[in-house]
């Protein structure tokens, strides 16, 4: 009965920006636990071989579809590529995301556009896309999934200038709760994770400074890892996690709680 209870597997995925950081670890954690794993990213070449290394290291089923959210038609185009291949989508994580520090007087417009076209809308307009194969998936007991992946940067305001950043995952929290109250009816949850520090591009994590950071802010004085990513987007794809619903839950170690 807890296998079942935690089991994703058999469930149909798709993880955008899943060729690195945070979005490789859940692709790697849902397509090693069964989950049938399809990971979007920008390079197709690279997002083919991103998808061939998830396979191989985990033994599951990984698959790669090409597709640009900062662009005005790329969601649609990653939503209907993707529906040529699939018919159902059980769990749909929007982690692609795009980050920008610098100070007030030096923020370009085309910064800000940016990061909000890839971080806000093209996550909407992609869930809008793939909102008939989500509902597809989804039952009373075994909902559809959305899980938004937004930042500790959209609970708090950090010591670093980063303007659109910061605006663009609270945004993104804030639209996660909207979403919960519309598709619920639909038999879709929709949960938003809040990360604090994990390898990745944007985050390198073996700094001094961030080093220093963590062991000042952080509680449990670590930065996140590939299990801790993992581990909570499990529960929430789960019948474990069917429950819960319009939750923003920080994945940050005790960062926020300590502020």
């Amino acid at each position: 009965m807890t296998d079942q209870l935690f089991s994703v597997a058999g469930k149909t995925a798709l993880v955008t920006g899943g060729t690195g950081g945070i979005g490789r670890m859940i692709a790697e954690g849902l397509c090693r636990r069964g989950a049938r794993t399809w990971i979007s990213g920008r390079d197709a070449d690279r997002t083919a071989t991103a998808a061939a290394e998830i396979a191989a290291a985990t033994g599951g089923a990984c698959f790669a579809v090409a597709g640009d959210l900062e662009s005005e038609d790329g969601p649609a185009a990653l939503a209907a590529a993707f529906a040529a291949q699939e018919q159902r989508l059980h769990l749909l994580v929007n982690n692609a995301g795009a980050g920008e520090v610098s100070p007030i007087d030096d923020t370009t417009v085309a910064a800000w556009d940016r990061v909000m076209d890839t971080n806000l809308r093209g996550l909407f307009f992609l869930t809008q896309g793939l909102l008939p194969l989500i509902r597809a998936a989804a039952t009373p007991a075994d909902p559809g999934r959305i899980i938004n992946i937004g930042s500790i940067g959209g609970l708090h305001i950090p010591n670093w200038e980063s303007f659109p950043y910061g605006a663009s995952k609270a945004a993104v929290h804030h639209l996660t709760r909207a979403l919960t109250k519309r598709l619920g009816r639909d038999h879709i949850t929709v949960n938003a994770i809040a990360p604090g520090p994990f390898p990745s591009k944007m985050n390198n994590v073996e700094s001094e400074a961030v080093k220093k950071s963590i062991a000042t802010y952080i509680p449990l004085n670590r930065a996140g890892t590939p299990e801790d990513a993992e581990g909570l987007v499990v529960f929430l794809a789960s019948r474990a996690g069917a429950y819960v619903n319009g939750s923003t839950i920080p994945l940050d170690g005790g960062y926020i709680a300590a502020l």
